[in-house]
């Protein structure tokens, strides 16, 4: 692995560097990142999941993501296309984990309008830490109940649909500020319409996809967030990039 920017900091990069690149500020504040890995020309799945798309060089970085945060947040069709369950982490990640001072294992909070998330999803049922659901008021009373008999905790943030502002609040209540976000699309846009995103870790795959492939981002549209890079990384013929999102 290969750091490229910043220029003066260029050379090869040894797993501590890849911790800190890759970490969350120290501090109190909320820290919110948001990871994809997308072709070269945009697309963010084959076949319809993101696995055709990853490489060693993304499975070395992405994880550091979550390894290193307090919660995974993620949208209720990414959990249940990509198959998400618990993190059960391995005697490297929780050394890694203890090391950095955190929780022995991070919670995974799942935004979900309600009616594309099953109560027996494994997310929901496959974790040794409970699943925290976020929706809203309108979810059917009886579903609610359902995701909490499986072993969730519900949140509920907003009336007709998900509040974002309030969902991450409460998740900034529960001592849950390092955040790290997979997606999908629907979620980032809509993270980035509440002004939520700190930065965009991205893997830009070498493949070229075309199709009807979606992009990383989706939703009504935001006036252009302006980005500052922080990172580059290449390896083989992909590059792994860190912007920071300003929300001004």
């Amino acid at each position: 692995m290969h750091l490229l920017w910043p220029p003066d900091e260029a050379g090869n990069v040894e797993r501590a560097e890849l911790e800190r690149l890759y970490g969350y500020p120290e501090g109190e504040s909320k820290w919110l990142a948001v990871n994809f890995v997308s072709s070269a020309d945009g697309a963010v799945e084959v076949a319809g999941r993101s696995g055709g798309l990853t490489n060693a060089a993304d499975r070395e970085v992405y994880p550091l993501g979550s390894k290193l945060a307090d919660v995974i947040l993620v949208g209720s069709n990414t959990a249940v296309i990509e198959e998400f369950r618990g993190i059960e982490p391995d005697e490297d990640q929780a050394e890694l984990r203890e090391r950095h001072g955190l929780a022995p294992i991070p919670r995974i909070a799942v935004v979900t309008s309600g009616r594309t998330l099953p109560a027996d999803a494994p997310v929901i049922t496959d974790a040794q830490v409970p699943t925290i659901v976020i929706t809203s008021d309108s979810a059917p009373r009886e579903l609610r109940e359902q995701w909490e008999a499986a072993g969730a905790e519900v949140v509920l943030a907003g009336e007709s649909e998900v509040d974002f502002g309030v969902a991450i609040a409460a998740l900034e209540q529960r001592g849950l500020r390092r955040i790290h976000c997979d997606g999908g699309p629907r979620l980032f846009g809509s993270l980035l319409e509440a002004g939520a995103v700190d930065e965009l870790r991205l893997t830009i795959s070498p493949l070229l996809v075309s199709g009807t492939a979606e992009r990383i981002a989706k939703g009504a549209g935001i006036d252009p967030a302006r980005l500052s890079l922080a990172s580059v990384l290449a390896q083989d013929d992909t590059l792994l990039v860190r912007y920071l999102v300003s929300n001004s």
